[in-house]
């Protein structure tokens, strides 16, 4: 890949991490609003590091590294800019294991938005599906059975790498459902500043798993994560400290956010079953997308304010 590529990458993987993280950055102002002002400044510096550094940092190469574990750690991290053939190979074996747990993953997050979650409807045909929310267990039970059965026809490690995928879907499902109930009680004021802190870090790692997975589809290189989600990250604190009030007058940017979500989900699944799309795909798309739902929502503050 040329310089270009790696901008394009770099630049919609900065785009995916902001955008899926919004909802992240209101929980967050919504709670330091209740906070002191030293528990304020500690999360937003330290917590900052923790969210950027370890989280997205280590979390993806942890992924690389334990999807191959031949490379060793070292080579986890370098593998995408190595020239040695072998590492190439390990991971080429690799990476239809990691890309169709990461697939199946995004999937089940955007179909849960789809058929549970409020929402403002930005397309026709949202508000029919979230009518059927009750059907969402059956659709992804019946579509990973589907996912599994064609990965075994390949790999038994792909179809084990789909329910993997499911797996840390509905974990990281169940902190989220488990932490809106604690955050009545943060927002009364009834729990210390230390318990609030806790709480975030907790909030701000489930919500990186989302963009870390994601950030497969973009790339399978280590330092180009961690830059393109470090300086996501960075935007996301940004708009918890000044913005989110305006950012969350835009109704329809979570839209674009879980529409992208889908779309790097089936480009995961597809190249796992070895559709090879070309580099720019996944930047293209998350940018279409978005600015598709960014416009939708300026005409629709124009219209409000008319």
């Amino acid at each position: 890949m040329d310089i270009v590529h790696y901008i394009l990458i770099v630049v919609g993987l900065v785009l995916f991490e902001t955008i899926t993280s919004i909802d992240n950055a209101i929980i967050n102002a919504q709670v330091l609003s209740t906070m002191q002002a030293w528990a304020r400044r500690w999360f937003l510096v330290w917590g900052l590091l923790f969210a950027v550094f370890i989280v997205r940092g280590v979390l993806p190469w942890l992924i690389v590294w334990l999807s191959a574990p031949a490379l060793g750690p070292l080579g986890a991290l370098t593998a995408t800019f190595s020239g040695d053939p072998a590492v190439a190979a390990a991971i080429a074996k690799s990476a239809p294991i990691l890309l169709i747990g990461g697939g199946t993953f995004l999937v089940f997050l955007f179909l849960h938005w789809l058929f549970l979650e409020p929402k403002n409807f930005g397309l026709a045909g949202e508000a029919f599906f979230q009518r059927q929310g009750g059907w969402f267990f059956t659709l992804v039970a019946i579509l990973l059975a589907v996912i599994v059965w064609f990965a075994l026809q390949r790999s038994p490690l792909m179809a084990f790498g789909a329910v993997v995928g499911s797996t840390a879907f509905f974990i990281t499902h169940g902190f989220r459902e488990h932490a809106a109930q604690a955050e009545k009680n943060l927002l009364e004021n009834r729990l210390s500043d230390w318990s609030k802190i806790l709480y975030l870090e907790v909030i701000d790692t489930t919500f990186s798993i989302d963009g870390v997975l994601g950030s497969f589809a973009f790339t399978m290189s280590v330092p180009l994560i961690l830059l393109g989600n470090g300086i996501g990250a960075l935007v996301v604190r940004q708009l918890t400290i000044g913005n989110i009030e305006r950012i969350s007058k835009y109704l329809y940017l979570k839209n674009g956010a879980m529409y992208s979500v889908l779309l790097l989900g089936l480009f995961m699944i597809l190249e796992s079953f070895g559709w090879h799309l070309p580099v720019w795909s996944s930047p293209i798309a998350t940018f279409g997308v978005v600015g598709f739902f960014f416009v939708k929502s300026k005409l629709h503050l124009h219209k409000t304010a008319a």
